[in-house]
């Protein structure tokens, strides 16, 4: 009698046996990955677990060095003013077109994406990895997250959904729900630094009333919480769940947006006794919940401590790669020899596969710390850059000093804390702008101490790597266009 295991699946291939036969099954891919994102970030190393991976980037971060990232020629596009648009331009370029021709197709991966997006690779031949973009939009209202998590037993923050156009129904609104007068009050799209807002009187309501009005809120009771981020793939073997992250967010030398984010701190200790199992609880049953929606592979969900009562609450989903997907692949590959991305990979492949998801689970568990930092420019001027950091491994000395010291094409490329992996974003002829991505660190230890302040090092590497940078005044004559929303970690 045949071992069912063997016996081919649906699409001629048998069932993968563990690990072992994912990893092979992987490596031997030859069908075309491609990661079209404005830098590599996102899953940069991917390519070393994954055959047939490769970026299609807008930026040069590499300056050509990077022998798996593909930067189309420049040519005349509108100008930018999201990460949709970023996708759209690079999917339509004639050189992307061409490749994909010679690939005779192959799959995409976005970090954001829109119906225009899809239409656009259906007509190159390219399926899309990744769950539809009308779900997504749908998934990524505040409102929808709130009633999926209640409907899965996830919990937000006491909270009341409704409406309000006046400081009085606001208030009539909380108050049936014994919410007080201290409120956090959150329109349905947007980033949260954006679209979150502290009432707590009538002067806060006419400062923030023209963004709430005829919209759908979520209002919250105020707490004091520590605000934190996680990772999760939800597959058809149950939710996998990736390190807890602490946000590092607000800090004035690193971002000029209050409340904005900053970075991730993964740091085991700084969570009390038991908290960590409850978020990794919260993030499967919300995976669950996601895959019953149709919903498949990676999300980002953010949490809420309450310090006071250590009580975890549901903060918002983000239904797509994020900026928690590259510590998140770094941890689970350096420390249980397995990047949580794959199992995303394996739901869109049209492969069947059988593990040990509560093994998998256990290899993520005991990791140490590392940080990584989004230093944007937080000075009000717009100037051309003339010399930027180049990417790779940077060094600081005992004095607090940086400096480059070899080129390095992953993050897992560092040695020792004090050294540290720089991506580069915005390098020579491009323009410099309040709130503009300047570049990405990510480095072994904390940068966050334990009452969430910067540590002095955090400082120093924010300050030595902005010094690299020289700019030059703009003529007077010479008009730009920069992005009216294409701030907040826009390109990671």
């Amino acid at each position: 009698m045949p071992d069912v295991n063997h016996e081919p699946t649906r699409n001629g291939r048998r069932k993968l046996q563990g690990l072992s036969e994912i990893f092979t099954f992987l490596r031997k891919n030859q069908k075309p990955i491609y990661v079209v994102t404005p830098t590599p970030f996102s899953l940069l190393g991917l390519e070393q677990w994954v055959g047939g991976v490769e970026f299609i980037n807008y930026f040069d971060i590499f300056d050509g060095h990077h022998p798996r990232s593909f930067v189309p020629t420049p040519m005349a596009h509108e100008d930018f003013q999201s990460m949709e648009d970023v996708a759209n331009y690079l999917v339509s370029h004639p050189e992307f077109r061409q490749r994909v021709s010679d690939d005779h197709g192959g799959m995409a991966l976005f970090v954001m994406f829109n119906e225009e997006t899809e239409k656009r690779c259906k007509e190159a031949g390219v399926s899309i990895a990744l769950a539809p973009a009308a779900l997504r939009e749908r998934l990524d209202s505040k409102i929808v997250t709130t009633q999926l998590g209640n409907e899965a037993g996830v919990l937000s923050a006491p909270n009341v959904l409704g409406e309000a156009d006046t400081y009085t129904q606001l208030n009539e609104l909380a108050s049936g729900s014994g919410l007080g007068s201290d409120l956090v009050v959150q329109t349905p799209y947007g980033d949260s630094g954006r679209t979150t807002f502290f009432i707590s009187s009538e002067n806060d309501w006419n400062r923030y009333s023209a963004k709430i009005i005829g919209q759908k809120l979520k209002v919250m009771k105020r707490i004091n919480h520590l605000p934190g981020t996680v990772e999760g793939c939800a597959t058809r073997h149950g939710t996998l769940v990736g390190p807890v992250m602490t946000d590092i967010t607000g800090f004035e030398e690193i971002t000029p947006y209050k409340g904005g984010w900053c970075g991730n701190d993964i740091a085991p200790g700084i969570l009390p006794e038991g908290v960590p199992a409850k978020v990794q609880d919260m993030v499967k049953s919300f995976g669950e919940r996601l895959y019953a929606e149709g919903y498949k592979g990676v999300f980002c969900l953010d949490f809420l401590l309450d310090t006071d009562t250590n009580d975890v609450y549901l903060g918002e989903l983000n239904p797509r790669i994020s900026g928690a997907t590259p510590p998140t692949n770094l941890v689970t590959a350096t420390y249980g020899g397995c990047p949580l991305f794959l199992f995303h990979l394996l739901e869109y492949m049209d492969v069947d596969y059988e593990v040990d998801i509560a093994d998998i689970q256990h290899r993520w568990t005991d990791y140490d710390h590392w940080t990584q930092l989004i230093f944007k420019q937080t000075e009000d001027k717009v100037e051309l850059i003339t010399r930027a950091p180049q990417s790779g491994i940077w060094q600081m000395d005992a004095d607090g000093e940086v400096s480059f010291v070899r080129p390095a094409l992953n993050i897992t490329s560092v040695g020792q804390e004090d050294e540290a992996f720089y991506l580069r974003v915005y390098g020579n002829g491009d323009y410099c702008y309040h709130g503009a991505d300047l570049g990405c660190l990510l480095t072994r230890g904390r940068m966050q101490t334990d009452k969430r302040e910067l540590t002095e090092r955090a400082k120093l590497w924010n300050t030595g790597i902005k010094k690299q940078f020289t700019s030059v005044p703009l003529q007077p004559d010479l008009e730009i266009n920069l992005p009216d929303n294409f701030a907040e970690g826009k390109w990671f």
